[in-house]
């Protein structure tokens, strides 16, 4: 079993995942709350190159080539990054959605992906891994963690939602039949609700099932035991709080 770790960087809490250890990553708390991904990435790695994008729930997927050819001086829109040389960090932010970390363990490249329910029903995670194997990744070689999100046991959505997401792992035209596929599922995404047309979707479990449709072992996966609406000590949530703030996830290329 992969483990997770509490480490802490002036007396401030942030956990790391054994999968991940040769690379200096971290999946920030919000203590971390104001400290833009160039700060973190002094902490993670001094001599490191900081990329990030403005996150709007889609499935683009940029290198820090393309980040850098952007026009503007904003942050170009994506929810993913992947890395092209050593010495690059790569950031995602997240408040329930789930933050995914994925490294090569022969290439030393990575990416870091914000992956929603709206990300997560357009595929980005298997998005990120067609990038990185366009740069000669191998799916053996790849090791993806995901952070802390909202845990499926408390999110609630519409069935509608449910079947969009779920529709990325099982493919049937009739919702109704599309739901009932995925209840069946062993360690099922879906939990019952006790409101009509609701539903429990576990998006983390979801992304799980696109890497093992992708062929990806589980044992090269991890999912971080902490749900950010669950742990109001450590971690924003936006359906807790309804505040737009967000915690930093971040890994550096080697």
């Amino acid at each position: 079993m992969h483990t997770w770790h509490w480490q802490t960087w002036n007396e401030l809490p942030y956990l790391t995942c054994s999968l991940l250890e040769p690379w200096s990553h971290g999946f920030f708390t919000q203590q971390f709350w104001q400290r833009s991904p160039n700060e973190l990435t002094e902490i993670l790695e001094p001599m490191a190159q900081a990329y990030r994008v403005k996150q709007v729930h889609g499935n683009t997927v940029l290198t820090p080539s393309e980040v850098k050819a952007c026009e503007s001086n904003e942050a170009p829109p994506a929810d993913g990054l992947i890395t092209e040389q050593s010495n690059q960090a790569v950031w995602a932010c997240s408040a329930d959605c789930t933050p995914v970390l994925i490294a090569d363990t022969v290439t030393g490249q990575v990416a870091a992906v914000h992956a929603g329910w709206r990300g997560t029903a357009l595929k980005i995670v298997p998005q990120a891994i067609a990038r990185l194997c366009s740069q000669g990744s191998q799916l053996q070689n790849l090791r993806v963690a995901m952070g802390p999100a909202i845990a499926g046991e408390v999110y609630q959505v519409s069935e509608h939602v449910a079947a969009e997401v779920g529709s990325t792992v099982v493919t049937l035209d009739d919702q109704a039949a599309l739901l009932d596929a995925l209840h069946q599922l062993p360690d099922s995404p879906l939990l019952n609700d006790p409101e009509p047309g609701r539903v429990r979707l576990d998006v983390r479990r979801v992304n799980a099932l696109q890497l093992e449709q992708l062929g990806i072992h589980a044992e090269q996966v991890a999912i971080a035991p902490y749900c950010t609406y669950q742990t109001p000590d450590r971690f924003f949530s936006y359906r807790r709080n309804r505040e737009k703030k967000a915690q930093w996830s971040g890994i550096v290329s080697r």
